[in-house]
């Protein structure tokens, strides 16, 4: 099955040098065909239906790739090798790739834009301006310090109990009262001793005696400290690239010549 490889080269000799190699890894001449579209003037000047347009719009089924691919085609050199393997397709695609085949998509991307800065010069010189400027705009990164929370400590304390326990040693008195028999003669002692009265003792005891006492066993400390780190900042900063095209003095004159036509018109 048949498969086609495209490529679209600024000049003539870098196709020419594409076909070489080309030929020179088993394609034939008669697979390659060679279109040059720059010699037939500005891209612009083709209409929708030319035959370049034509082309492409056969080869692809979106509209805007087939656009894509045209307004590129139209300003260079087209090769197109129709490979009979998928293997030869593959080679053709390498070797135009390196010997400098285009990327249609950033080509027509850059052709856009300037189609666009000549568009607005010629309506400057449609309103009679004689100078201008385009700004140059430059992003500076500026980098400050903000300080933001990242944690912290926090100190709450509260009472807890527990049971505790000491042994003790006390000591009673008990009052015990013992009664003898005596049979002996009464002294003079006993005589003076003979009235009535009382002897008392009195008992004593030991008793616990709990008291408490608060001592300072240890603190905690609650504090920071400040640590410095370096750390880089990478970021993307835009500024206005400004490309400046030379104009032939005949460029110049067909395009004022033009804008004449157009006000006469209007």
């Amino acid at each position: 099955m048949s498969q086609t490889v495209i490529g679209v080269f600024e000049s003539g000799s870098t196709a020419q040098q594409a076909i070489d190699q080309l030929t020179a890894k088993g394609i034939t001449r008669d697979n390659i065909d060679v279109s040059s579209q720059s010699s037939t003037g500005d891209a612009t000047s083709h209409s929708s239906d030319d035959s370049i347009g034509g082309f492409f719009r056969n080869l692809f089924d979106s509209d805007d790739e087939a656009n894509t691919y045209s307004q590129v085609a139209r300003r260079g050199t087209v090769i197109t090798v129709h490979a009979q393997s998928p293997q030869l397709a593959e080679n053709a695609r390498d070797i135009l790739d390196q010997c400098g085949a285009v990327d249609v998509n950033e080509r027509a991307q850059y052709y856009q834009q300037n189609s666009g800065q000549q568009n607005n010069l010629a309506a400057g010189t449609q309103t009679g301006q004689t100078s201008g400027a385009i700004p140059i705009i430059e992003e500076n990164l500026q980098v400050g310090k903000r300080v933001v929370e990242t944690g912290g400590a926090r100190l709450r304390s509260r009472i807890i109990e527990r049971p505790v326990e000491e042994h003790l040693r006390l000591r009673e008195e008990h009052v015990h009262v013992e009664r003898t028999a005596v049979n002996r003669p009464a002294t003079e002692a006993d005589l003076r001793n003979f009235q009535e009265g009382e002897i008392e003792i009195t008992e004593h005891a030991e008793v616990p005696v709990v008291s408490k006492e608060a001592r300072v066993v240890g603190e905690v400390t609650l504090g920071k400290e400040v640590q410095e780190r370096d750390e880089t900042v990478r970021d993307t900063v835009r500024r206005t690239d400004v490309e400046v095209e030379q104009l032939r003095g005949d460029d110049v004159n067909r395009r004022t010549s033009t804008d004449n036509d157009t006000n006469r018109q209007s």
